[in-house]
């Protein structure tokens, strides 16, 4: 794949990136860009190594453990939710599936509404941060938000829909969210560092989310302590390209099950991009996304099936990765002939 050495500078340095691009083919890393701070007050430089927060992009392992159930039985993707909610959150329409949640089609109200007036810098949680350490704990910030439209009636980005999915593997494996997902998705693919990492003790590779484009403030206070079900995992440029790998050869869930959650469901013109379930999906070529935007996170992950190609970005601030994730994609436009 032909990257513009000059247009990916400019993009670098339109908004001060800081973080890493990396293109992987089958086991050649063929692009390595290394930006920024790892740790912006210690000076400490970013390093190709270093695990980085990726908002929404971590859904993906929330749709997989949910299949990982469905699979055996333990859940239907028919399934009303109702069925294990009992009476917790019962403003959610009784005829919600499990599908819809996964696919976006559920309709219900949203606690963080992509399509409300809000800023990645605003402190939007109404729980105290430190005690979202469980998908039960976000309960009550899930309450209280009105069905917006019938289930099933269109696709509406929902991260309050991925909230109840992870409250749902609670319920149903007896187990926290995190465990499920490490023991269903992470571990069978390999992912040995990735996780759910505490934003208020981040191990040294770790590297903080950065709000704005300078300055050491960081998104601590802005984000659930533990990230959850609709995102908020740390992970490498190389455990990436190991993730789709592993999805693709079905050493996650069956192939026929990734089959059914890379099918195109729904365009979504806005986004540029089409959807499957738990995936976004480029909007004409064979090509699968992941991505996030979060106070201190800016992450794309684009995979080309047919020649086994990872394009990501993972940017430890609000804006910083997004003209490179944008550079990057004309790159893969143009390697796909889009």
């Amino acid at each position: 794949m032909h990257v513009d050495p000059e247009a990916l500078d400019t993009a670098v340095a339109k908004h001060a990136f800081t973080g890493v691009a990396a293109i992987d083919v089958g086991d050649l890393r063929t692009l390595e860009r290394c930006e920024g701070h790892l740790h912006r007050a210690l000076r400490v430089p970013m390093i190709p190594e270093a695990r980085i927060a990726i908002a929404s992009g971590s859904k993906a392992f929330t749709a997989l453990a949910v299949m990982r159930l469905v699979e055996d039985g333990s859940l239907r993707l028919d399934q009303p939710v109702r069925e294990l909610l009992g009476d917790d959150l019962p403003r959610i329409d009784d005829a919600v599936t499990i599908e819809q949640l996964l696919t976006h089609t559920s309709g219900i109200g949203d606690y963080l509404d992509e399509e409300a007036d809000w800023e990645p810098e605003d402190y939007v949680l109404t729980v105290p941060s430190h005690e979202l350490t469980s998908a039960a704990a976000f309960l009550p910030m899930l309450d209280g938000h009105d069905q917006k439209r019938p289930p099933g009636e269109r696709f509406s980005y929902c991260n309050g829909g991925y909230m109840v999915l992870a409250v749902l593997l609670e319920r149903v494996t007896g187990e926290g969210y995190h465990d499920v997902v490490r023991r269903l998705v992470l571990e069978p693919a390999g992912l040995e560092r990735t996780g759910f990492l505490p934003l208020n003790d981040l191990p040294a590779d770790a590297a903080p989310g950065y709000v704005a484009d300078a300055g050491d403030l960081v998104n601590t206070l802005h984000l659930p302590v533990l990230g959850n079900g609709d995102g908020g995992a740390f992970t490498t440029a190389a455990d990436l390209h190991r993730f789709w790998l592993a999805l693709l050869d079905g050493r996650i869930v069956s192939r026929g099950s990734v089959e059914a959650m890379i099918r195109p469901r729904f365009d979504v013109p806005d986004e540029r991009k089409r959807y499957g379930m738990g995936f976004w999906l480029h909007p004409t070529h064979d090509a699968l996304i992941l991505e996030g935007y979060d106070a201190g996170a800016s992450f794309r992950s684009t995979h080309l099936v047919a020649s086994r190609t990872t394009v990501s970005v993972l940017g430890n601030s609000s804006e910083g990765g997004w003209p490179v994730i944008f550079a990057l994609a004309d790159a893969v436009d143009a390697e796909l002939g889009a």
